[in-house]
């Protein structure tokens, strides 16, 4: 039997998004599939703001604490794990939501989009080689090969990525970018405010973070090996707790900086959901935003005849 859309609830960190799915979850006998990152990491709960038992109101949650910090994070094996859960889902005659501001992760759950393979001996070599000579070392030799990914990635990890696909496949790496055709019949709902409003929600969100324990909960992880994780070392909030830890910062500073780097990151977000026709828009913060959501989903349910 032909299932019904899934629903994607996409925008910028602080929107509101979680709440809004466990809302329309209740309302569709739905469960929720998570696809925000740092959300998979076990521990990492006030900086990422992973929703409560509680919040969830006993809606079935996938893909939260799944990884050690340690561990790195993986859009391939994201993707696997992600369609794997929304099958389970609708195999139950239950509604697949997915939640997450991450853009890559949410277009890996929903879009035709392939990985190319993993080489960890090659990715070293390429890792030492940037140590002994420079990134621009490699930016370069990567020019020659796929100037639109030179042109395009700016940090160490990310060259090093493109230069690793292109050895193992003979294919440039932006070849391998996602086009927006879904896997899957979707619909996608995203959260807008404006930028004063978001703002303002940011940093009170990371205040009350702060207020809430951040820095005993990055002491935790950091006995855990959070320094040594690739992806949750880089987490907003968390690296920048952990010079409160090396004595390099106060609590007051790490929580000014994290409000900085999270706003950045916000737009970010919004200017890679905005590229996306396919998303439909919503006032994050309009009283009404519940019903609004709903009659997104129903009228993608009528659409595809479900």
């Amino acid at each position: 039997m032909a299932t019904r859309p899934i629903v994607a609830i996409v925008g910028p960190t602080g929107s509101g998004k979680s709440d809004l799915a466990v809302q329309i979850a209740l309302a569709v006998d739905g469960e929720i599939v998570n696809a925000d990152a740092l959300q998979f990491y076990r521990g990492m709960d006030i900086g990422t703001a992973k929703i409560t038992p509680e919040e969830r109101r006993g809606v079935p949650h996938h893909l939260l604490d799944v990884l050690d910090v340690t561990q790195e994070a993986s859009v391939s094996t994201f993707q696997t794990w992600a369609r794997e859960a929304i099958a389970d889902i609708h195999a139950r005659g239950r509604r697949a939501i997915l939640v997450g501001g991450s853009g890559l992760y949410v277009r890996a759950a929903l879009d035709v989009l392939e990985f190319p393979g993993t080489d960890p001996a090659l990715r070293g070599r390429l890792e030492a080689e940037a140590d002994r000579d420079g990134i621009e070392t490699l930016r370069g030799r990567l020019r020659a090969v796929d100037p639109v990914s030179a042109a395009r990635l700016g940090d160490a990890r990310r060259i090093i990525r493109a230069l690793e696909v292109h050895e193992l496949t003979g294919r440039p790496f932006s070849s391998f970018m996602p086009v927006r055709q879904y896997a899957a019949p979707a619909v996608q709902i995203g959260l807008d405010l404006d930028r004063a409003a978001l703002h303002e929600r940011i940093a009170a969100r990371v205040h009350r973070m702060a207020d809430a324990g951040l820095a005993a909960e990055v002491s935790r992880l950091a006995a855990a090996g959070l320094r040594e994780g690739k992806t949750a070392s880089r987490a907003l909030g968390y690296g920048q707790f952990l010079r409160v830890l090396d004595g390099e910062c106060t609590p007051e500073r790490a929580a000014e900086k994290t409000i900085v780097a999270t706003r950045q990151f916000a737009r970010r977000q919004l200017t890679w959901f905005r590229a996306d026709p396919r998303v439909h828009w919503l006032d994050a913060l309009s009283p009404d935003v519940v019903g609004q959501a709903l009659a997104v989903v129903r009228s993608a349910d009528a659409m595809s005849g479900r």
